[in-house]
């Protein structure tokens, strides 16, 4: 079972409550939750990839460690990580790397 996700009702949730709602509840509830379409790895490996490419690297590490909690191993992020650094470019990975690192060396 899938922990509720609160993230957006924490810090949003008395200035926005719609957007918490719709982060907590649609994005991390209902999409998240649809494990029979895509496996909650392989939805991590695709959004890891999509923040990475993004350039979006604040919510990144939380989905690096995510996606490691979802079972993508050290040597999956690190190959990912490559790959995605000739398409989006070198220091995008770089910093990548440099989170996928924190994440994966924590004990």
């Amino acid at each position: 079972m899938t922990k509720k996700q609160t993230a957006g009702h924490n810090n949003f949730g008395d200035f926005a409550p719609k957007f918490a709602e719709m982060n907590d509840d649609v994005l991390f509830g209902q999409i998240w939750s649809r494990e029979d379409k895509l496996s909650p790895k392989d939805r991590s490996l695709i959004t890891v990839a999509s923040l990475l490419t993004s350039g979006m690297f604040g919510p990144l590490k939380f989905h690096m460690q995510k996606a490691k909690d979802n079972g993508v191993t050290k040597d999956e992020m690190v190959e990912a990580i490559t790959q995605l650094a000739f398409y989006s470019g070198w220091p995008k990975g770089w910093t990548a790397m440099e989170l996928a690192r924190e994440v994966y060396e924590e004990k």
